[in-house]
This record gives C-alpha cells, structure tokens and sequence, in this order.
C-alpha cells in the first residue's frame, strides 16, 4: 500500500476531545485516542451535552445521567480519567457566540497542544445527513481555538488566553487528509463502544458487542494511502501553537 495519506503528528502530550454526545467519540475516535494514551499522552474529555434526549422511552431525567455514567467508564477503557460535560441540552445547541465562549473557555482551562472533535459538515456522506448538534460543536471548536487564544473576542473570560493549540484534528469520513494507525487498539474501541450499553441496546436487537464491533470496523478500515491494516481519518487544522 503507498504512503501517501500523512499520518496525524504525534510530537505533542496533551489533547482535549470536544464533542456533543457520549458515544461520540466511541464512533471510531476512541481507537486513536487509545493509541495515545498507551504512548503516555494525556488525553481528556468535553461533552457538550449529556445525551440526554438519546434512548427513546426515557425520559431524560433518567437518561441523562445513564448515558454520563457510561462515558465515563467508556473513556476509562482507553486511559481517560478526565471527563467534563457542559449541560447543553441534547437536540437542541445552537452555534453562537455563548457556545464559542463556553468552548474557548475550557480550551484555556485544559490548555491543549491538539483539539480533536467530530465531523462538522452537513453531510457524512451521500444521502447521510449529519446532526445538527455535530454540526454546531464541530463548528464551534474549529472558532474556538482562535477564539480561545485572543485576549479581546471574551475578555469576560478570566482564564488567560491559551495559544498553544498547534492542531484541531476532525474525526470524519469525507475530507479526511491525515490517519492514525489503530491496529493495536482496535480491540479496546470495540470495548469502549460496548459501556455505552444502555444507549446501544436501545437501538436494536443485535447484542451490543455485535453491534459495536460492526461500527468500529466500519469507523477503521484501511485508509487509502495510508500503510495500516486499521486506521482512523482526520482532517487536520494548523493553528499557530
């Protein structure tokens, strides 16, 4: 297989995955994320909402600290002890300059060198739409790096202004530049997806370890140009760092 798909730089140690929903960063993500905490990397959490709106039946009252429950053992599978949800309600963010504040907030708190966050265009692909809450915390994140490094765009803020942040990696299918090689981790994703036990019961018949399996062999197949037999896709962005 050729090389020519770069693979995401890994000279960093610290790195803030910001996303809309436990299970999120399940998808695939969690395979690379694996990955860098096995090098000693420290690796923490941001959920925007608590994927309370998500199980169809329960109300989310109930829902919603199920599903921060099983994100937290979720993020613990692949070395992740820090995890942080903002209370969004679920179905409903809006993009705006509240979110981009809230982002840019825990940015400077976390004080990441590498962001990382999901899809943020309209499509997965053809005829597969994207959420809207993935589509306004995609888009945020990318605006709050910057944002985050600017002393006057919230001088609210009384956390100091982080311009560390040297890359913002996008978890996603279509625009992919850069891959991680996740073959040896591909085994804990599958673990990690499956503590989302109760979201994905819900969603079929199929045992849940069936079904995780299926997704992540789906979220890391081989990638074109890219010389792993498994692998996660990103689209990187460089920031000044």
């Amino acid at each position: 297989m050729l090389t020519d798909m770069e693979p995401i730089p890994e000279d960093w140690q610290h790195a803030l995955v910001i996303v809309a929903h436990p299970d999120d960063i399940e998808y695939g993500a969690a395979a690379a994320v694996a990955r860098w905490t096995d090098q000693g990397k420290d690796v923490r959490y941001v959920l925007v909402t608590s994927g309370e709106a998500g199980i169809a039946g329960l109300h989310p009252r109930e829902c919603g600290p199920l599903r921060e429950e099983e994100e937290r053992r979720s993020a613990a599978v692949v070395g992740v002890t820090q995890v942080e949800f903002l209370g969004y309600p679920d179905g409903r963010i809006e993009y705006g300059t509240q979110l981009r504040m809230d982002l840019a907030r825990v940015i400077r708190q976390h004080r990441p060198e590498m962001v990382v966050t999901m899809n943020h265009r309209e499509t997965w692909g053809p005829g597969f739409l994207n959420s809207a809450d993935h589509r306004a915390v995609g888009s945020a994140v990318l605006d709050a790096v910057s944002d985050a490094a600017n002393e006057w765009i919230f001088p609210e803020l009384v956390e100091s202004p982080w311009t560390g942040v040297r890359w913002a990696a996008v978890n996603a299918m279509l625009g992919v530049t850069h891959a991680v090689d996740v073959t040896a981790t591909v085994e804990r994703a599958v673990q990690s997806l499956c503590e989302h036990h109760a979201y994905l019961a819900a969603l079929g018949t199929d045992p849940v370890v069936d079904q995780a399996a299926r997704q992540i062999e789906m979220a890391t197949g081989p990638k074109p140009g890219f010389d792993a037999e498994r692998a996660v896709g990103f689209e990187l962005f460089v920031f000044g760092g």
